[in-house]
């Protein structure tokens, strides 16, 4: 539900299409500081941008951008692209391993003119990625904090769940079979539980399970959309992104949306931000900082051509 393709009811719909005539978009990417309550401002630029990730050694941020992936320091200085050998159609979905010598990076191939995206797994250096998963379309979310598994949205036979499958690649196992969008899986610090956004209450909320797909536990209530679980370091806190209005299982570009801070154990929900124009590539993967002090996301604006 990625890049440039957005799930709505087995339908898709490309970023292109949601953006007014006319228009073209401006990214705009923050750091928000959780003990001053406050976003800086570090990088604007009249372009498309996606999904920072945080390097685990703090030094950089990740992003994606016309299928590549570019390091910018958390200042906003550019440091170019990272070298990703043949992938180079990066969707939004893309991350490190806890130790941070692993990348992972979703991508479509060019030989394929339909909408896919495979998993590939590079070092986080750069270099030339190995293919992951033989299935499409499939979309990385997390790893374990011991590096040896890895957790994905994909659609098989018609509907979105979350399976597993070993970091190295190989058989794949799947966690979830509700009906409607299962999505977003990632791994809590401790490896206990694997955190999901879920259409199976009617409303997209957030959930959490066992590693092995059991006791599934609902963790959000309201009437809002809820996506994309990013649990902080210390394990006790989860950044959630929540649409104003119910998007039902879309998860779109080009909304009013807020940022919000989840407790992991009593369920309470805060405000981190106000609402702000974004969605689809705000924060689709996990940006905490390594010291789990701040995390990084983007806003967007339009203006005319």
């Amino acid at each position: 539900m990625k890049k440039i393709v957005i799930l709505l009811l087995g339908f898709s719909l490309s970023l292109s299409a949601q953006i007014p005539a006319g228009k073209k978009v401006i990214s705009s990417l923050y750091v928000y500081d959780l003990a001053s309550g406050k976003s800086e401002l570090i990088l604007t630029e009249k372009r498309h941008f996606e999904a920072p990730n945080w390097s685990r050694d703090g030094q950089y941020l990740l992003i994606n951008a016309y299928g590549k992936l570019e390091k910018i320091s958390p200042t906003g200085v550019k440091f170019g692209e990272l070298n990703t050998g043949s992938v180079d159609k990066a969707n939004n979905d893309h991350g490190y391993s806890f130790d941070g010598k692993s990348l992972y990076i979703s991508s479509a191939k060019a030989e394929i003119k339909e909408h896919t995206s495979f998993i590939y797994k590079v070092s986080s250096e750069g270099g030339n990625p190995v293919q992951l998963t033989p299935l499409t379309p499939s979309y990385w979310h997390g790893i374990s904090p011991d590096g040896k598994m890895m957790v994905y949205c994909a659609a098989r036979n018609g509907n979105y769940d979350v399976y597993a499958m070993s970091s190295d690649g190989g058989e794949e196992i799947r966690l979830t079979s509700t009906e409607g969008l299962d999505d977003g899986p990632e791994y809590s610090p401790d490896g206990k539980h694997i955190y999901i956004n879920s259409y199976r209450s009617g409303m997209m909320q957030i959930w959490r399970m066992k590693a092995d797909g059991s006791e599934p536990e609902q963790m959000t209530f309201d009437a809002h959309s809820n996506w994309f679980a990013h649990i902080a370091p210390n394990n006790q806190v989860a950044t959630i992104i929540t649409y104003m209005e119910d998007q039902k299982q879309a998860h779109p570009f080009g909304h009013q949306v807020k940022l919000r801070l989840l407790d992991l154990k009593t369920k309470a929900v805060k405000d981190l931000t106000d609402a702000f124009y974004g969605g689809q590539g705000t924060i689709n993967v996990p940006s905490w900082s390594p010291d789990g002090k701040k995390f990084a996301y983007v806003r967007y604006a339009l203006e005319d051509l």
